[in-house]
């Protein structure tokens, strides 16, 4: 099939910058040759950033970027950028920050006019080809953008020089004299807790998101003070998210966020980094409530990500479309009468477990899953057993499941990001440690491989991979959250290589991004190309702050091996935003999880015994099953001590003259600089941790 039209972008990897090769628009990706001609045609650039399971973004290349008329006015007055935000975040970052500056508010597409040397002077995000929802219409719009750079200067070099001292102050941090004190934990606990829906769970009315880092530090708080009140905001937080349309009923996984307060109308994309970061958080409730609801939910969205999102050589995919066949969600709904002729005598009972009706609940008469009655209530509505019940809805889940399936499904998009891999390492990892699933270890694993064989070079990551091609330097998130699931790998299986890979890349971070002038890390290299501004940041996105991560990574690092510059380093991250995390703690949840590990300092475990033994399996087993969200584990086989030791000399100082006690499997707890008599029972270990203030 040919098409009518094919552009720069046709040579481009994204599926995303694909998805736009035969638009009429000339676009071209953001290089040397785009920024070049600008320059030389001496006009200005019109930048747009999207990703692939981008609603509005599909909706805004539909009408305008298909149309010809608006795409001559484009190819006329500009030279045309299409960027995938989640290949080149840096690019995001700043003109993100520039068009809320601009406009209060932000999203995407993200619609940016700039001069040929990259500075903004317009933006905004979705525009209608024409005047309609209060907004101008596109076609106006880059007409009189157009005109303007050529025929008011004035007026373009004063929004620029605007923009540009905007910028700037983003990209220094106010230094900070606040002490690091526990006050500034329970002051932002209780800021935090204030914003939650004391009805529906969540933060917030609507839209509604997740929030994953800010639910990490009121679970941290409750186990920090014993405040019961905090732990309840987080069970009603994921009971509600669980229970309704934002998690997929049918499938597993979590949808993007909510577009309503109570959790029903997601919007319908599923993003890796969502599901990596809420899979931990129903593994710890698991593991403080031992309510199988919780681990249900996990496994399923295991299910989910190993079905739907690995790829079959290791790593896994970034996102799949809110869209099918055109239209939202139209993969995941229900009509009452689709499900009455597939189920049967089974459908009234899964119509009422899933609250599909006749009339719908959401628009069209159609129905999205979700829960608003428990099984033991379904079943006496229905007057039979509870097990009937369960096996009934399983029955039927099972077949609903199989008919969606052949259904069209929506777009994958299977860029494997380096960063978005790490975070699910480490979700990965906690399923295995928490529900013994040897899988998902193995997946890890093979994850882990194909990033050393494909994204790292001379001890440099890249960013992405698509169709045999690992492109572009990696960022502080790549470095970050890789690390950070390396390290979680090198706990669960005690494998030094996970450790030396952790440090490597540390030392490289260390090297390329660390600001020596005010501390913390830049988001980019210091061999990225030159862009307008240089960010740095501590503040959460959809994805935890990099600087957060990044300094709970060096604080770990110094407990395993003692290196002062580790501990000296994440200090220096931690006072620069002590201020921030006092001021704004709902968008610094990381950097409050970090400085929670920083104070409270991590529980060392250390667990000598042959690997291959029951009695050390079974402390092992007793480990694991705690919510320590301050720990960090090491076992040691007696036969390769000294192995061992040498690469972690922290521990050699914590066990000095400590072996095993009476040739039994032994664990020491060392905390702040003190160690344990030596245990020798598992069950002794639990009650150490129940009665030992953690």
């Amino acid at each position: 099939m040919t098409s009518e039209h094919t552009n720069q972008l046709i040579h481009e990897t994204s599926p995303y910058l694909l998805q736009h090769a035969h638009n009429p628009v000339d676009w071209y990706a953001w290089g040397p040759e785009a920024l070049g001609k600008a320059k030389a045609e001496n006009k200005p650039i019109l930048l747009s950033i999207g990703y692939s399971a981008c609603h509005w973004c599909h909706v805004m290349e539909h009408e305008s970027f298909e149309n010809e008329q608006i795409a001559a006015l484009m190819n006329d007055h500009f030279v045309n950028i299409k960027v995938d935000r989640e290949e080149r975040p840096d690019l995001d970052h700043i003109y993100q920050a520039a068009v809320q500056m601009m406009t209060g508010a932000g999203g995407w597409p993200l619609t940016v006019f700039l001069t040929p040397d990259q500075e903004v002077f317009y933006g905004g995000t979705y525009f209608p080809p024409d005047d309609r929802y209060g907004r101008p219409g596109f076609r106006r719009l880059i007409q009189s953008i157009g005109d303007a750079y050529h025929q008011r200067q004035d007026e373009v070099i004063r929004n620029v020089e605007q923009m540009r001292d905007g910028l700037n102050k983003l990209a220094t941090v106010e230094g900070s004299t606040r002490a690091l004190t526990s006050n500034l934990l329970e002051n932002a606990a209780r800021a935090l807790a204030n914003h939650v829906d004391m009805v529906h769970g969540g933060f917030g009315t609507q839209p509604k998101f997740p929030n994953p880092t800010n639910i990490e530090y009121l679970l941290r708080f409750w186990h920090a003070t014993g405040n019961t009140n905090f732990l309840n905001l987080v069970k009603l937080t994921l009971e509600k998210m669980a229970q309704g349309g934002i998690y997929d009923q049918l499938g597993g996984g979590f949808h993007r966020y909510s577009t309503d307060t109570h959790w029903l109308v997601p919007h319908f994309e599923k993003m890796l980094y969502d599901n990596a970061q809420l899979l931990p958080l129903y593994l710890s409730m698991y593991q403080i409530t031992q309510e199988p609801f919780y681990a249900r939910v996990a496994r399923e969205t295991l299910v989910y990500i190993q079905r739907e999102m690995t790829h079959s050589e290791g790593g896994f995919y970034a996102t799949q479309d809110a869209d099918s066949e055109g239209e939202e969600g139209k993969f995941f709904v229900w009509k009452k009468a689709e499900a009455d002729a597939l189920l049967g005598s089974d459908a009234r009972l899964f119509c009422r477990y899933y609250d599909i009706t006749e009339t719908g609940n959401w628009e069209h008469g159609n129905n999205i899953p979700r829960l608003t009655v428990t099984m033991n209530q379904l079943a006496t509505m229905f007057n039979q057993e509870p097990e009937t019940t369960e096996t009934r809805i399983h029955n039927a889940k099972a077949t609903a499941f199989a008919a969606r399936e052949q259904r069209v499904k929506p777009f994958r998009d299977e860029k494997i990001l380096t960063a978005w891999n790490g975070l699910m390492i480490s979700g990965m990892v906690q399923a295995y440690t928490v529900l013994g699933d040897t899988e998902a270890l193995e997946i890890v694993r093979r994850t882990i491989a194909f990033l050393q064989q494909h994204m790292l070079h001379d001890g440099h990551l890249l960013r992405t991979y698509k169709d045999g091609q690992a492109k572009l330097n990696a960022y502080l998130d790549d470095y970050a959250f890789l690390t950070a699931g390396l390290l979680d790998t090198f706990e669960a299986t005690f494998d030094r290589v996970y450790f030396e890979l952790a440090e490597s890349l540390t030392a490289t971070l260390l090297a390329d991004f660390w600001d020596d002038d005010q501390g913390a890390f830049f988001f980019t290299g210091k061999h990225h190309e030159a862009l307008i501004t240089r960010t740095k940041s501590a503040f959460d996105q959809a994805i935890p702050s990099g600087n957060g991560v990044a300094a709970k990574n060096l604080l770990r690092l110094y407990h395993l091996t003692g290196r002062e510059y580790y501990l000296q380093r994440a200090e220096r991250v931690l006072s620069l935003y002590a201020q921030q995390m006092e001021r704004q703690s709902f968008g610094l949840g990381a950097m409050l999880n970090t400085l929670d590990f920083y104070l409270r300092k991590p529980y060392e475990i250390v667990l000598i015994g042959d690997p291959a033994a029951a009695e050390t399996q079974a402390f092992l087993q007793t480990i694991r099953t705690q919510y320590l969200p301050n720990k960090m584990v090491v076992q040691l086989d007696p036969q390769h001590i000294e192995t061992h030791l040498d690469a972690l000399p922290l521990l050699r100082d914590l066990l000095a003259g400590k072996t095993q006690a009476g040739g039994r499997a032994t664990v020491y707890v060392c905390h702040d600089f003190t160690c344990s008599l030596p245990i020798t029972a598992p069950a002794d270990l639990a009650a150490y941790f129940t009665e030992e203030p953690v």
